[in-house]
Formats: C-alpha cells, sequence, structure tokens
C-alpha cells in the first residue's frame, strides 16, 4: 500500500471513529424527557436492566404515551404500526445506563425526525384571554383534558365548555380566573 493510500485509509477511520456532535441544549427535548421519564420509572419498579427487559418495559410505556411522545415511540418502533424497529437502539445502551443525552445523540444519527420532536407550548389558562385563541387551540384545550364539544359550532361553545370543565382539570387556573 502506498503512503498516500495508508493516509487517506487512517483519515477515513478518524472520521469515522470520531464521536457525534453533543446536543444543544432544547434540542431532542421530547427524546431526552421521555427517556430519562422512563429510566427513573425502571429504577423505581426495580427491574433488571437487561435489554430484553428494558425493551419489554419500553413498550409498555410507548403503549400509554400520548402526543409527541407516541410519536417518539413511533419513530423507534415501539408502537404496534410503526414501520420500522430501532428498539434496541434504545434497550441495548439503557441497559448499560448510558445517559438519555447520548442515547438521543445516537438516535439521532438513524433517524433525524427523533430529534425534530419538540413539545407544543402550554397555554397558560390563568391568564389567556380565551377569545383571543383560534377555534384549534381551544380544540386542543379540551383534547388535552380527554373531553369533546359535542354540538360545538361557535368559538363561543368551545369557550363555555372550557370555563364549565376548568374547576375539574385546572383548578388553580379556575380559582386566578374568578380573582380577576
Amino acid at each position: 500500500m502506498s503512503t498516500a493510500g495508508a493516509l487517506t485509509v487512517a483519515g477515513l477511520l478518524l472520521l469515522l471513529a470520531e464521536p457525534g456532535q453533543p446536543l444543544r441544549a432544547g434540542e431532542c427535548e421530547v427524546c431526552v424527557s421521555f427517556l430519562s421519564r422512563f429510566y427513573q420509572s425502571l429504577k423505581e419498579k426495580n427491574v433488571e436492566f437487561t435489554s430484553a427487559a428494558v425493551e419489554k418495559e419500553l413498550t409498555k410505556s410507548c403503549n400509554e404515551a400520548k402526543g409527541k411522545e407516541n410519536r417518539f415511540c413511533y419513530y423507534i418502533g415501539a408502537t404496534s404500526d410503526a414501520a420500522t424497529k430501532i428498539t434496541n437502539e434504545v434497550s441495548k445502551p439503557m441497559s448499560n445506563h448510558i445517559p438519555p443525552e447520548k442515547i438521543c445523540e445516537r438516535l439521532k444519527k438513524k433517524d433525524s425526525q427523533i430529534c425534530e420532536l419538540k413539545y407544543d407550548k402550554q397555554i397558560d389558562l390563568s391568564t389567556v384571554d380565551l377569545k383571543k385563541l383560534r377555534v384549534k387551540e381551544l380544540k386542543k384545550i379540551l383534547d388535552d383534558w380527554g373531553e369533546t364539544c359535542k354540538g360545538c359550532a361557535e368559538k363561543s361553545d368551545f369557550i363555555r365548555k372550557i370555563n364549565e370543565l376548568m374547576p375539574k382539570y385546572a383548578p388553580n387556573a379556575a380559582h386566578a380566573r374568578t380573582d380577576l
């Protein structure tokens, strides 16, 4: 092998061995948040940290996940309707107690969509003017509460329903609104 060829091979090996870029603050927020809570739940349940046991618990947690976390589970293949399955990319490192941030870094290399997931911003019900929200946002508030508004045709119908249910789902916000 020539010297130039040896240098080229050595250069390629250095590039391949170089670790990936560390995550920036706020990047992969759904992945890091979900996996951090998942890891804590494994420790609290005293689950044996084997790849198979972690994967089984991951599937259970993903069956209960909603919203962006359910989308994350879909991307890693932990839902029944997922097309690909890379759950072992989570269960193996987690069984070796690798931090969730590092696991998410590796997942980002496999599927960049995983790190593009962001939580929806939460609406502060105690201060927001419901009349200024869009119907889509009003529907989302009800959906987050697991409620629907049957027969609602006007924006005012959704606002009325939210005000009715607020003491049940957001008592602090309901109390703050009555103080205004």
